[in-house]
């Protein structure tokens, strides 16, 4: 099946986000780049362009490649910010594959002499 501007627009992570079982007896870190992130500012309606780096640890799921592409993708055309972005991501990915460990970051691209990272990790612990 071919996916296009459609069915990125409808990507339902319930039933799209396909998940596989992980049958390795070791632990490893899966490590997936996606350079071509991209959401709208909120406030002004301009685009935001960013780099995602996922690492996580699996327990007994993996995320199938196409997938976690279309689920990023899905962001094209919601109006949302940095930060809500990544951490959107980072909780349906954690709640999603239930991993061992998790982290995200969003490298977002320059805009207005502003670079901004977002970093979420399941190991972050701040104290209260």
């Amino acid at each position: 099946m071919r996916y296009g501007e459609k069915e990125i627009k409808e990507f339902d992570v319930d039933k799209h986000l396909e998940l596989w079982p992980n049958d390795a007896k070791n632990d490893y870190v899966i490590k997936i780049t996606l350079p071509e992130f991209m959401c709208c500012c909120p406030r002004s309606g301009y685009p935001d362009f960013a780099t995602i780096y996922f690492e996580y640890i699996p327990d007994k799921l993996v995320v199938e490649l196409k997938a976690i592409k279309l689920y990023i993708n899905s962001f094209m055309n919601r109006n949302i910010s940095h930060e809500a972005s990544i951490n959107e991501i980072y909780n349906t990915l954690k709640d999603k594959l239930k991993p061992k460990w998790i982290k995200v970051v969003g490298d977002f691209n320059p805009r207005g002499n502003v670079h901004t990272i977002i970093e979420c990790r399941s190991d972050m612990i701040v104290p209260k």
